[in-house]
């Protein structure tokens, strides 16, 4: 895998990036969380009010691999870029793709001139976090998730 093979998405690759985040959620033991549908994907990322962009890696026409990012806001550091999703896919891990593709995030927050970026891994993913360990990073404990489904926005009075 080289960097020539690692690109912005375009609207066309929404449905195997969906297919991907699938992947991932079954590998996080959640393949029921994922219910964004393709149309609500797509207009997240390529609509009039884009609020997500990827990059995805490509191995022989196929997308591969792909990290999903938007820009978050710290009121206590500013801009930083918040790497919502990750994914190499299974058979293809161990083989440099993820490090081009984390490498290539890293090079976004810099060009953006962003304060920094943020991500969650699960405390129990040990190769995920051998991974971002090369990489120094800081993986904080103590803090909890916090989330109201669109059902519980919806019901709110």
């Amino acid at each position: 895998m080289s960097k020539e093979n690692i690109r912005v998405a375009v609207k066309a690759d929404c449905e195997r990036l969906l297919e991907l985040i699938n992947e991932l959620a079954l590998y996080e033991r959640a393949p029921e969380e994922v219910t964004v549908t393709l149309a609500e994907f797509e207009e997240a990322g390529f609509g009039k009010n884009p609020v997500w962009k990827a990059f995805v890696a490509e191995l022989d026409g196929t997308i591969q691999g792909f990290a999903l990012y938007y820009i978050r806001y710290s009121t206590w550091k500013g801009c930083r870029l918040y790497l919502e999703d990750f994914l190499v896919t299974e058979s293809l891990r161990g083989k440099g793709i993820g490090k081009i593709l984390f490498e290539t995030i890293i090079q976004e927050a810099k060009d953006l001139g962003f304060n920094g970026m943020t991500w969650q891994v699960l405390d129990w993913n040990e190769p995920a976090l051998n991974f971002y360990q090369k990489y120094e990073a800081q993986i904080e404990s103590g803090w909890l998730n916090g989330s109201l489904s669109k059902e519980q926005i919806n019901n709110f009075k």
